[in-house]
């Protein structure tokens, strides 16, 4: 019974539908919303993966080429001011001797080449080592005028470094005789320090090397003699042949003779060939080398200075003072004298050398050498390149 009224309800529901023109779906056919169009999107999407083209690979990116170096920039020239020619008087200031330097000079009561000069019978243990002979100044009036002193050596010595350049055949040679201690260094730094060190040339003579003793005495020296236009240092000397020598008896007295002779003679051929000599003693106490060799010994920084030889010479002091009042004696001569300088005190034996080296130098009458060219063709020459290019 309730299945005829479900068949003819359905029955009914249908002829109303048709007579409304739609079509009714039965339950076996009705679908899931949104199933149907996902299946089309998937079947569109395959399709499209079927017919789709691979994607080319991206090319990889060109290497940079490298940056060419830049190149600077150009440097323009500047015209520069020319200097103007000097003047008369500026001429004639630059042609103009080297001052004579006037500070504290009048401390000098006696001219130091006289005070200094050896005198005849000269005993050195009657020399009073901290004399300080023809200056009555202070130590500061002293310390002052060495260094105007060597304002003045230095101008005298570029002249003379001047001449040696341009052919001239003069020079000056500095002889330093002493004992150990005696300050021969402390001249070396102090007064030649004051020039142009171009323009010295320093030997130091110690125990003759074997090769030295395989030739003439004076061989070494002759090699080591300053070349024109120089001042020449040795710290010690020939001298050493007939000092050393003379207290060791390296010699017989015969020898010894002789050889005083020969060193007039080879200082004198020094002379003739244009080199001016000036050979200085420095002459301290027993006890003022005492203190200096102790202190030497005392310091860490000063055992390089120190020789066991320094004790050996002390102990033969008197031979050696004897043997330095020969050597004055017998080669103090008109044209290369000897001075003795008193050392005890510093700052006068700077003092003295310096005086005694700067009135060598005065005595040569140096001037600025004469140009051998044209000077105003190069001048011209010059100036047509003051514009030159930086290209």
């Amino acid at each position: 019974m309730a299945g005829s009224k479900k068949a003819a309800k359905k029955k009914a529901t249908d002829k109303a539908a048709k007579k409304s023109g739609k079509k009714v779906e039965t339950k076996k056919s009705a679908a899931k919303p949104g199933v149907k169009s996902a299946q089309k999107v998937e079947s569109k999407a395959a399709k499209t993966s079927k017919t789709a083209k691979p994607e080319k690979a991206a090319k990889p990116a060109k290497a940079a080429k490298p940056s060419k170096t830049a190149k600077p920039p150009k440097l323009k020239a500047t015209k520069p001011t020319l200097a103007p020619a000097l003047t008369a008087e500026e001429t004639a200031a630059a042609l103009a001797p080297v001052p004579t330097t006037t500070l504290a000079a009048t401390e000098w009561v006696t001219q130091p080449a006289q005070a200094l000069a050896p005198t005849p019978g000269l005993r050195l243990a009657e020399l009073d080592p901290e004399a300080t002979p023809g200056w009555e100044g202070t130590r500061e009036e002293a310390e002052a005028r060495t260094l105007a002193l060597g304002e003045e050596m230095s101008q005298l010595q570029e002249r003379l470094f001047a001449e040696g350049r341009t052919g001239g055949t003069r020079s000056v040679l500095l002889v330093l005789q002493g004992l150990d201690t005696s300050g021969k260094g402390g001249i070396v730094r102090h007064v030649l320090g004051m020039v142009d060190p171009q323009g010295v040339s320093l030997r130091s003579f110690g125990v003759p090397t074997e090769e030295e003793r395989s030739h003439h005495y004076l061989w070494r020296i002759r090699n080591s003699l300053p070349a024109a236009g120089r001042i020449g240092v040795f710290d010690r000397s020939h001298y050493e042949d007939v000092l050393v020598v003379k207290v060791e008896q390296l010699a017989d007295e015969e020898e010894i003779e002789r050889r005083y002779e020969e060193i007039n003679a080879f200082e004198a051929e020094l002379i003739e060939a244009g080199t001016t000599i000036v050979k200085v003693a420095l002459v301290i106490s027993p006890d003022e080398q005492y203190e200096r060799l102790r202190e030497r010994l005392v310091r860490p920084d000063k055992h390089w200075k120190f020789s066991l030889g320094d004790l050996h010479t002390r102990e033969r002091w008197p031979a050696y003072a004897q043997a330095y009042e020969t050597v004055f004696e017998r080669t103090s001569t008109e044209a290369a004298p000897w001075h003795v300088v008193p050392a005890n005190r510093k700052w006068f034996s700077r003092l003295a050398v310096s005086e005694l080296l700067v009135q060598a130098l005065r005595d040569l009458d140096l001037g600025w050498p004469v140009a051998d060219f044209d000077v105003a063709a190069a001048l011209e020459a010059l100036d047509a390149s003051a514009s030159l290019s930086l290209d």
